[in-house]
């Protein structure tokens, strides 16, 4: 039996990104999987299939044999030419009829430039997350977006040990999001509840790395909404120890602190709304195995 707690944070949290590294599916494989997961007993923890623009027909092709009476939201990974790729998303979404709808673009922007030029474009009625970079202090970058209905995207790690993130620039992204008002969601990395050292692939010789937990990345993103230090949200992303976190039907206690259900609420409904995995069984096994679900 789960606490209420974690069905608050994972709430359509996971966006299924199966056909990215290190699982890198075919289409075939990854469609047959969203439409197994979202009949399955944790399809509340469910989010968006995620599919590049480019990739579309092969999706169509694998997804209408599947799709039954249902309705797939679908989140679309942008290119470079993103007028183009509206048009067609927005004949795609006309062709299905609601039985796929894309209702969310994700692209990425390094720059001050590249950011107003994404605002230039009529993107309307889809919600856009644009991807920046956090080595360097990315308030700036994020304070463009404020007051648009654009929303960040942070990327929390990768394939190789260089590709997470330090966790005092992933807390300086979430407090400077919540400084401008701006919505995120992560991506890469977050197979994991807890923060460990775990293999970067599923081959048997894959090289090892510290990986963020998704409990850890949710509960510091509540920590920055409740408006907590900087020096205490890099706590929690670094937090290894389970028994540090304990969850409640009132809420989820970590050390002396505790985060009320009102506050997780709001972070998944106006914060952070959601992170990619390329696995979906994996994240919540591994509650099942934590005794947490």
């Amino acid at each position: 039996m789960s606490a209420h707690s974690i069905r608050l944070l994972l709430h359509n949290a996971i966006d299924y990104a199966g056909l990215f590294p290190p699982a890198a599916l075919d289409m075939a494989e990854a469609v047959a999987n969203y439409a197994q997961y979202r009949n399955c007993p944790n399809a509340w923890a469910l989010g968006r299939f995620i599919v590049p623009v480019a990739r579309l027909r092969e999706f169509e092709d694998e997804a209408i044999k599947l799709v039954g009476d249902g309705s797939w939201k679908l989140s679309a990974l942008g290119g470079p030419n993103i007028s183009l790729e509206q048009r067609i998303i927005a004949e795609f979404n006309v062709k299905h009829g609601g039985r796929f709808m894309i209702d969310t673009l994700e692209v990425k922007a390094a720059t001050a430039s590249e950011i107003h030029s994404l605002l230039s474009l009529p993107v309307a009625p889809l919600h856009v997350f644009v991807e920046i970079p956090i080595v360097e202090d990315p308030l700036p970058l994020l304070a463009i977006l404020r007051g648009t209905k654009y929303r960040a995207k942070v990327r929390t790690g990768g394939v190789t040990p260089d590709a997470f993130p330090e966790s005092d620039h992933l807390a300086r992204f979430l407090l400077a999001c919540v400084q401008v008002g701006v919505s995120c969601k992560a991506t890469a990395g977050l197979h994991h509840p807890l923060r460990a050292i775990y293999r970067l692939t599923y081959k048997p010789d894959s090289a090892k790395g510290k990986m963020y937990g998704y409990l850890n990345l949710l509960l510091a993103a509540a920590c920055a909404w409740q408006g907590l230090a900087s020096d205490e949200i890099k706590r929690v992303l670094e937090e290894e120890a389970i028994e540090a976190f304990e969850f409640l039907d009132t809420g989820v206690r970590w050390r002396t602190h505790h985060i009320s259900n009102d506050v997780l609420r709001e972070t998944r409904e106006h914060f952070l709304l959601s992170f990619g995995s390329c696995s979906f069984r994996e994240p919540v096994d591994e509650l099942h195995q934590l005794r947490l679900l």
